[in-house]
């Protein structure tokens, strides 16, 4: 007597209904997410954090724009002045130099400028250097409880930081646009070279940033030490005098040290593109600033790597 064959998936799903664990065999089974290309996957695996973890820094980009924007949003929507406040406080350091270095001291301009005008060249960059390492210092301990509990490249949240401060650094730029107007003094073509001695700022910022922010989370009274730190900084930088004042009143040697400040180069070059022609702009001391500037980015990028590692256990 022959054995009936036994039924198929298909005739069991004609006969008793649809049965959910069988699948169609005419349709190509859908893609997993691993197979996609732009698929987000991490590896937990013995040295691969260290191999791909600047490749990590470009698929978290958008929490660093998120960071950034919080800090912007705390810092503006729960203040009574909001944004007045980033165009106030380097308006008074401004008037307040400018009383005390033209009015009191007789201090001269350069390239016929007026002296307000010299004087905030000099402040833009300051400004957004000692901005970025002070909110970069505090940046880690203000934000253990991420630290603690879920993995990203921590070198994202001091970066940030200092994307914060060039956005106070855009904003400031409405002060130098209303300074030249109200003197009647207008830039020259070398103001399209502002964006390259910017860059050269941001990169000695955020090296010199992510050096005390590893610092700060192993020693926290080094918070103490940062605001001394900056303030003195604005006074021996070249904010309030020329780079052939400083060669006088210093001599060829003290000088040639002096040069070594990052600051010297990229100032000079902001008060030449600004200014114009009459400003000078030496180009070794912009070579200085260039290595000097990169040194410190690799030294800080170098030491923010070795110590980051620790930072979940003694946050």
């Amino acid at each position: 007597m022959p054995v009936e064959d036994a039924p198929s998936p298909l005739q069991l799903k004609t006969q008793e209904g649809p049965v959910s664990h069988v699948a169609d065999q005419s349709s190509p089974p859908a893609p997993t997410p691993a197979s996609e290309p732009d698929a987000f996957s991490l590896w937990i695996e013995a040295g691969q954090t260290e191999k791909h973890y600047w490749i990590d820094i470009w698929r978290f980009r958008e929490l660093l724009f998120i960071l950034a924007w919080r800090d912007l949003a705390v810092r503006y929507k729960q203040s009574v002045a909001g944004v007045a406040w980033a165009l106030f406080e380097p308006l008074v350091r401004m008037l307040v130099m400018v009383i005390i270095y033209q009015k009191f001291a007789g201090l001269p301009t350069i390239a016929d400028a007026p002296y307000a005008i010299m004087i905030f060249a000099g402040l833009l960059p300051w400004n957004f250097f000692a901005s970025s390492i002070s909110k970069a210092g505090e940046s880690l301990v203000g934000n253990a409880n991420m630290i603690s509990k879920i993995y990203f490249p921590r070198a994202i949240i001091p970066a940030s930081s200092v994307l914060v401060s060039l956005a106070d650094f855009v904003i400031s730029l409405l002060i130098l646009g209303g300074l030249m107007l109200w003197y009647d003094f207008s830039p020259t073509w070398r103001f399209l070279f502002l964006p390259v001695f910017t860059a050269l700022t941001l990169i000695a910022s955020m090296g010199i940033g992510l050096l005390i922010t590893a610092l700060m989370v192993r020693f926290r009274d080094f918070r103490f030490i940062i605001p001394i730190i900056v303030q003195l900084g604005m006074w021996i930088s070249v904010v309030p005098l020329t780079s052939a004042e400083l060669r006088v009143k210093l001599g060829d040697l003290w000088y040639s040290l002096y040069t070594l400040n990052p600051l010297v180069g990229i100032i000079e070059g902001f008060r030449w593109s600004i200014l114009g022609a009459g400003a000078p702009l030496s180009l070794l001391n912009l070579f200085v600033s260039l290595i000097v500037s990169l040194l410190i980015f690799a030294g800080g990028v170098t030491f923010f790597r070795k110590t980051e590692r620790h930072f979940a256990d003694i946050i």
